[in-house]
């Protein structure tokens, strides 16, 4: 029998993401044959613009994803009770509250870093 991998909600809207991506570049290449008068090397060169510009977003996309699996590794180490370094300080659930819509730990009350705000993404 063949095992079968599941994939995440996200990993799914990615693959159907670059999908139609590929639909609108195909869309656009099919624009530029019939539709305008353009010489073939303008065309290459139009293609050779959108192809840079289709793999530019992939590669940042590519790039944002796996700075948010970091961010979040961190958050669960948090949760799990962890310290977290985060630059110079060190960062745990006894000084500092996580604010999970920013994902951010503000200093706790009463405790030496009260107020203090550290972006989880600066931490590892």
């Amino acid at each position: 029998m063949v095992p079968v991998t599941l994939l995440t909600r996200s990993e799914v809207s990615v693959k159907v993401g670059y999908l139609y991506g590929l639909l609108v570049v195909g869309l656009v290449f099919l624009a530029l044959h019939y539709f305008t008068e353009l010489t073939a090397q303008q065309k290459s060169i139009a293609a050779g613009v959108l192809i840079a510009f289709v793999m530019g977003a992939i590669t940042y996309n590519k790039y944002q994803e796996k700075q948010r699996e970091k961010m979040l590794e961190v958050v669960v180490k948090y949760e799990q009770g962890k310290t977290i370094r985060c630059g110079k300080r060190d960062v745990n659930s006894t000084n500092y509250s996580l604010s999970i819509g920013t994902y951010t730990f503000i200093g706790k009350k009463n405790t030496p870093h009260y107020a203090e705000m550290i972006d989880a993404f600066t931490c590892q």
